[in-house]
């Protein structure tokens, strides 16, 4: 059987702590996926269900939980390639939200109400579902990732590592990150997805640079300064610090923490609404 544990590390996201197994397991479900990936899709439907209940792609019972697998060698998600950066392209993105579309017809999970969380890779797909489907998540809360866009391959290779990027060399303006936003889903004018993000100061991994070059990308794309509008010390845990920009873009830097941040249930809650 598909564990909760043993799928996360598959899927590359992050599994927030405070799992409580009932008589619901996770479960493999066959969906009407037109893209060209084949990202594999896992549902937790827990025994009692709220009314109108929203849909956390992933993160814990309590909700209806979609569990996204990754189907690249390393598990890795595909971040790099013209397919997964652009909207109906086909690639692994395409596949998530055609999971998300699945989920919300087949078990009557609130489309108002779908949220989305995920660590390392699966934050750098975040970024990349957060630019390129919009419409389809209310809020995201990502741990240890990098901007959408910023692991393009020139290749066009598929689920590629971009050494320039994890360094954190691949430094841009805010409008330029913004640019690449907006470029995976051309002419879009609604709603965006409020954006937490999460990152360790002594990420080796994913350079902790590129938790600037996050903030800078949606910030800009929500049309807001640079400068914190509120900064908060020691929260939410001792050494990190929480800056809010505006209502909807929210950076949580976790000093002397490497890759990856560890999951916090209480904070992406509080900031999903839920």
């Amino acid at each position: 059987m598909v564990t909760f544990n043993n799928l996360a590390a598959a899927a590359g996201v992050v599994l927030l702590s405070g799992q409580h197994v009932l008589a619901a397991e996770l479960t493999k479900v066959n969906y009407a996926n037109n893209a060209t990936s084949q990202a594999e899709m896992y549902i937790y439907v827990p025994d009692n269900v709220v009314e109108s209940p929203p849909l956390v792609v992933v993160i814990r019972i309590g909700y209806i939980t979609l569990w996204p697998s990754s189907p690249n060698q390393g598990t890795c998600w595909d971040v790099s390639s013209p397919q997964s950066l652009f909207r109906g392209g086909g690639g692994d993105s395409s596949a998530i939200a055609n999971m998300i579309e699945h989920a919300l017809a087949e078990y009557g999970a609130d489309r108002e109400r779908v949220y989305l969380t995920g660590g390392s890779s699966g934050a750098m797909m975040g970024n990349v579902m957060a630019a390129a489907y919009p419409d389809l998540l209310k809020a995201v809360s990502v741990y240890s990732g990098v901007p959408a866009g910023c692991f393009v391959s020139s290749a066009g290779q598929v689920a590629g590592w971009n050494n320039t990027c994890s360094g954190g060399q691949s430094q841009a303006s805010p409008e330029q990150w913004g640019n690449v936003v907006r470029d995976m889903y051309p002419g879009y004018d609604g709603p965006r997805p409020k954006m937490q993000i999460w990152h360790g100061s002594v990420d080796s991994t994913l350079a902790p640079q590129n938790y600037k070059e996050t903030i800078k990308q949606w910030t800009n794309v929500f049309g807001v300064d640079q400068t914190p509008t509120n900064s908060v010390q020691n929260y939410p845990a001792p050494n990190y610090q929480t800056d809010d920009y505006g209502e909807n873009v929210q950076g949580i830097f976790a000093n002397g923490v490497g890759h990856s941040v560890p999951a916090n249930l209480t904070a992406s809650e509080l900031w999903f609404g839920l």
